[in-house]
């Protein structure tokens, strides 16, 4: 497998930071996600209204919100502190989707009282919503194609999934808000994450246009918009493809057209909810090797483990990993990369070809901008670890401090 993916600092870059903070940490590549957060707008420039809701929970912190914001993205929440967090950086309700499942009330209240656009999981929060914060203006619902459409290995097939309505609640749902006065609807789905097949976003939509037709047909209701949800994946491997936005882009304007303005729906605002294809190739999770240990396999021990980014051991997913200052070195050295949590699945990587490893080599861990620190915990009493902004002017600015022991310790009684 190749050695190659690039990184966009250097090994004194990192000395600089590590004067005064130690690895891991995370660093963010600000000039690429705004890069990219512009050839994503441009790809659904054709839209009215197009807008992303960047999905908060991927790289929640306010500095990331901020660049977002000033790219004309607004946030999908989905819990309280996301919608705290959103509101916060000045993004005003219409630019904040809430889409929460299990919801308690005071949550639905928040979202009420910042107007933000509140997207139902399920048929029994219509009364659940109105009875403790009142119906909104306007309402959206979240869809469950069930056995439909087909799902991937991170959400599973629809119908095993436990969110959204089924064709027959979301008919229902609709005549029942028609019946309580609501006059604004919009219709969400969400059936797949990491998706790197094209054709699948633009079978959504097609899915989806095809339900606000018969939404239309049968209870008279115009939608105002709808919500693709995200599910967009990232090339994690050096030898996959990037999803072509501008190959989805037409494909949707091109169901649009078929479905939308015959049928006299047009203009009706095209949504989504993307984290990862904005910002996980731009986030880079950077360690040092403290150990090196050889028993029935060879390992390489880092001051990072899972607390720091779980997606390897959870999804058993592949993170691609740059040795700084061995970039052009053969990769012919097996190891298993791990942390120092009490679990065996605390690993990086596993028979992972790699540049032969010295201790305080800097490794440089690929695609962790999303669903990266977001994950992390405190097992075992790790300490959640520093974030930093890679500047435009390539300036290295702290927005997250590093968790120290007296956070740790601040919610207990001794």
């Amino acid at each position: 497998m190749s050695c190659e993916k690039k990184v966009p600092f250097t090994q004194a870059d990192i000395d600089k930071i590590t004067q005064n903070n130690p690895t891991p940490f995370y660093i963010y590549d600000e000039q690429a996600i705004r890069e990219n957060a512009r050839r994503f707008k441009k790809a659904f420039d054709w839209a009215p209204m197009f807008r992303n809701y960047f999905a908060v929970k991927a790289t929640p912190n306010p500095a990331i919100l901020e660049i977002l914001k000033e790219e004309g993205f607004g946030a999908d929440c989905s819990s309280l502190p996301e919608l705290l967090m959103a509101q916060k950086v000045g993004l005003p309700g219409d630019y904040i989707m809430f889409t929460s499942n299990d919801t308690p009330a005071e949550e639905y209240k928040k979202a009420r009282e910042i107007e933000a656009i509140i997207n139902l999981d399920d048929i029994s929060h219509i009364d659940f919503l109105e009875k403790n914060a009142g119906l909104p203006e306007i309402v959206c619902f979240r869809y469950n194609p069930g056995p439909l459409r087909k799902g991937n290995v991170l959400i599973g097939n629809p119908e095993e999934a436990k969110y959204g309505f089924t064709r027959d609640q979301l008919f229902e749902g609709y005549k029942i808000l028609l019946e309580k006065g609501v006059k604004r609807f919009g219709l969400h789905t969400m059936i797949a994450s990491n998706e790197l097949n094209a054709d699948y976003f633009i079978e959504t939509a097609k899915m989806i246009f095809e339900l606000a037709v018969e939404i239309k047909n049968k209870l008279g209701i115009a939608l105002e918009f709808v919500n693709f949800g995200g599910g967009i994946g990232i090339p994690y491997k050096p030898e996959q493809t990037p999803v072509d936005l501008e190959y989805v882009g037409k494909g949707i304007q091109a169901k649009y057209n078929e479905y939308i303005i015959p049928n006299g729906l047009d203009p009706i605002r095209i949504y989504m909810e993307c984290g990862r294809v904005i910002l996980g190739p731009y986030g880079y999770l950077v360690t040092k090797v403290l150990h090196e240990k050889n028993t029935y396999k060879r390992y390489a021990g880092l001051d990072a483990c899972m607390a720091n980014l779980m997606r390897p051991a959870l999804y058993g997913s592949y993170h691609h990993i740059t040795v700084m200052g061995k970039e052009n070195q053969p990769c012919d050295e097996k190891y298993d990369v791990t942390g120092s949590l009490c679990e065996n699945n605390d690993k990086f990587a596993i028979d992972r070809m790699l540049p032969k490893l010295d201790i305080g080599d800097t490794l440089v861990i690929h695609d962790s901008g999303a669903h990266g620190y977001a994950m992390g915990f405190n097992y075992n009493g790790k300490l959640r670890s520093a974030e930093f902004l890679m500047t435009a002017n390539h300036e290295f600015k702290m927005i997250r401090r590093a968790e120290t022991i007296d956070d740790y310790f601040a919610t207990l009684n001794f």
